[in-house]
């Protein structure tokens, strides 16, 4: 699995902000580390004079399936991107699951059907 980050000019940090975000997203998405070919990361602000000016954009790609994308708005720049890992990863198991238990799991029209009661 491929990281980028990008980050705009607003966003300090550098290397060690790069390494950081880099780190992170390896811990959290193990789960999917055969599954994503590449993982896009893009830090910066919104361009608001607001409270919640910092966003983070990730893009993860699984293979041969269509992008996943999240944002999230904070604060900090730090804030920004751990709101949006969390989505990120909440996104991944839901379309990780659906991949790979949609024929495997066990179906409702599978189970036996339920005994009738005895009327004595």
């Amino acid at each position: 699995m491929q990281i980028q980050v990008n980050t705009d000019h607003n966003v300090h940090g550098g290397e060690r902000l790069a390494a950081h975000v880099t780190t992170g997203l390896e811990e959290s998405l193990s789960r999917f580390g055969g599954w994503l070919t590449r993982v896009e990361v893009h830090l910066g602000e919104d361009g608001g004079a607001g409270p919640e000016d910092k966003k983070c954009v990730i893009e993860a790609r699984p293979g041969g399936k269509q992008p996943v994308a999240v944002t999230h708005h904070a604060a900090t720049v730090d804030d920004a991107y751990t709101g949006a890992t969390h989505k990120l990863v909440r996104a991944l198991e839901t379309r990780y699951d659906r991949a790979h238990d949609h024929k495997g799991s066990a179906s409702i029209r599978h189970m036996p059907a339920p005994e009738e009661p005895e009327i004595g």
